[in-house]
C-alpha cells in the first residue's frame, strides 16, 4: 500500500502531462492513417510510393523532433524557477537553430532526391514518388519551427495547445487529403501529389498559429519580453545542440533503421513496400502513445533534477514505465484480435493483408521492449544525460536490427518476415541498457 500511495500522485500528473500530448501525436497518427487508407483505396502503387517517401521523411521529422527535445529540459528548469524572460530568450535561440538544422536537413533530403536512382526502387512508382517527395521537402523547414513552439510549450507544462493546435490542423489536412486524392467538390484530382500539398498546407498552419498566440496571446507576455530583448548567442546554441543533438541521433538512427528497411523491403516487390507502410502506420501507433507518456516523465523529471529531488526522479519515472507496460499489453492485445483484418482498413489488396498479418508478429514481439526504451531515453534525457543513449542507440539499431534483418530476409531466405525479425532483438536491447544506465546515475 505504501508503494501505491508512492505512485499515486505521480500517474495522476503523468496522465494529466501525457494524455494531450498523447493526443496530438495520435492525431499525427490518424493523419497518416487517412493518408494511407485514401491513398491506398485510389492505388496501390500510390500506397507503395508514399511507403518508400514516408519511411525517409519519417527519419527526417523525428530526427529533427529529437533535436528540438534538448528544449524542453532548459525551459523546464527556467519555469521551475520563474526565470520567464531567459525562458523566451532560448525560444528565440532555439527557432534560429531549428531553422537551421531544417535547411540544413532539406540538402541532405535534395541531395538524395538528385541521386534516387541508386535505391534501385521500382521503376513504375517513380511518376508517384518523385512529386510527394518535392512536397515533404518543402515541409521540413515548417515542421522544424513548430518544434521549437511545441517543446518550450512543454516545458511550461502547458501541453494542451500544441495538441488543440495539432488536431485542428490534422482535421483540415484530412478535409484537404478528401477533396485533393480524389478530385471531389470541383478540385483536381492528384492523387498521392494532393495528400502531399494536405500535408504541407497542414505544417505551415500548425506554426503559423503558434506564431499569432505567441505574439497575441497574455500567457506568453512574460516570455514574449524575453523573446524581443533577448539574443541569438553561443551560450543558449551551445546549450541546445549540446542536448539535442544526441537526441535527435539516437532517434534518427532508430527510424533510420526502419528507414533502410524499407529499401529491403523494396527489393520484395511492391507488395512487400505496401505491407511495410500499412505496419509502419500501426507500429508508430504505439510508439507515439508510448511517447506521450515518457515525454510527461521528461517535465516532470527535469523538475525534480532541478531541485535536486532524486528520490522523485525515480518514482516519477517509473510510474510512467508501469503506465506505458500497461498500455502496451492493451497495444499487444489489440494486434493480435486483429492481426488478420487490419490490412483492409488502408488497402483491399488480399496479397498486402496477408502480408501484413504475418510482419504483426514482429510488432507484437518488441512492444513491450519499444515502451522500455522509449521511457528511459526520456528519463535520461529530462536528467540530461543524453550521450549514451545516442550511442547505444547506434549500436543497437545499426549493429543489430539491419544486420539480423539482412541476415533472416535474404541469406535465409525468409523475406519481409526476415527483414523484421531485427526490430525485436534490437529495441529490447537498447531498453534493458538505458534502464541500466539509468538505475546507475539515480540510486544515490
Amino acid at each position: 500500500m505504501t508503494q501505491l500511495s508512492v505512485y499515486k500522485e505521480h500517474y495522476k500528473e503523468t496522465i494529466r502531462l501525457g494524455v494531450p500530448i498523447m493526443l496530438g501525436q495520435l492525431g499525427i497518427i490518424i493523419v497518416g492513417f487517412a493518408d494511407n487508407i485514401m491513398v491506398g483505396h485510389h492505388s496501390t502503387p500510390e500506397l507503395a510510393a508514399a511507403s518508400f517517401v514516408n519511411n525517409f521523411f519519417n527519419l527526417v521529422f523525428i530526427a529533427g523532433m529529437g533535436f528540438s527535445y534538448g528544449l524542453t529540459p532548459i525551459i523546464g528548469g527556467f519555469f521551475a524557477r520563474k526565470e520567464y524572460a531567459k525562458a523566451g530568450e532560448t525560444l528565440k535561440n532555439s527557432l534560429f537553430i531549428n531553422f537551421i538544422v531544417g535547411v540544413l536537413l532539406c540538402l541532405c533530403m535534395l541531395a538524395l532526391l538528385l541521386n534516387i536512382e541508386i535505391l534501385k526502387q521500382p521503376e513504375e512508382l517513380m511518376p508517384y514518388i518523385v512529386p510527394y517527395y518535392i512536397l515533404q521537402l518543402f515541409s521540413v523547414i515548417f515542421a522544424m519551427l513548430f518544434n521549437s513552439f511545441k517543446q518550450f510549450s512543454d516545458g511550461t507544462t502547458d501541453t494542451l495547445t500544441p495538441m488543440w493546435i495539432m488536431l485542428s490542423t490534422n482535421v483540415l489536412n484530412i478535409i484537404g487529403n478528401y477533396l485533393l486524392i480524389y478530385g471531389k467538390f470541383g478540385c483536381p484530382e492528384l492523387g498521392l501529389t494532393g495528400a502531399g500539398i494536405s500535408t504541407l498546407t497542414s505544417r505551415i498552419l500548425t506554426f503559423v498559429i503558434f506564431c499569432i498566440l505567441f505574439a497575441k496571446h497574455t500567457r506568453y507576455k512574460a516570455y514574449l519580453e524575453g523573446f524581443k530583448k533577448g539574443t541569438v548567442n553561443k551560450l543558449n546554441l551551445g546549450n541546445l545542440i549540446r542536448l539535442g543533438l544526441p537526441v535527435g541521433f539516437q532517434m534518427g538512427v532508430e527510424t533510420g533503421s526502419f528507414s533502410l528497411s524499407v529499401i529491403m523491403m523494396g527489393w520484395l516487390g511492391s507488395t512487400a513496400l505496401a505491407a511495410h507502410q500499412v505496419v509502419g502506420v500501426i507500429t508508430t501507433l504505439g510508439f507515439m502513445i508510448y511517447y506521450g507518456i515518457a515525454a510527461a516523465v521528461t517535465i516532470r523529471v527535469s523538475a525534480y533534477r532541478g531541485w535536486n529531488d532524486w528520490s522523485n526522479v525515480r518514482h516519477a519515472s517509473f510510474a510512467g514505465l508501469h503506465l506505458i507496460m500497461a498500455t502496451a499489453l492493451i497495444v499487444v492485445l489489440l494486434i493480435l484480435a486483429f492481426r488478420n483484418t487490419m490490412g483492409y482498413i488502408i488497402t483491399p489488396e488480399k496479397e498486402v493483408v496477408e502480408m501484413v498479418a504475418l510482419l504483426a508478429w514482429s510488432v507484437i514481439l518488441y512492444q513491450f521492449g519499444d515502451g522500455l526504451q522509449i521511457l528511459f531515453a526520456n528519463a535520461l534525457r529530462g536528467i540530461a544525460d543524453v550521450k549514451y543513449m545516442a550511442y547505444m542507440a547506434f549500436v543497437c539499431h545499426f549493429g543489430l536490427a539491419l544486420p539480423i534483418g539482412y541476415l533472416c530476409g535474404f541469406t535465409l531466405g525468409w523475406g519481409a518476415i526476415g527483414v523484421w525479425c531485427g526490430f525485436p532483438v534490437s529495441l529490447t536491447t537498447l531498453g534493458i541498457l538505458l534502464w541500466r544506465r539509468f538505475n546507475k546515475l539515480t540510486i544515490k
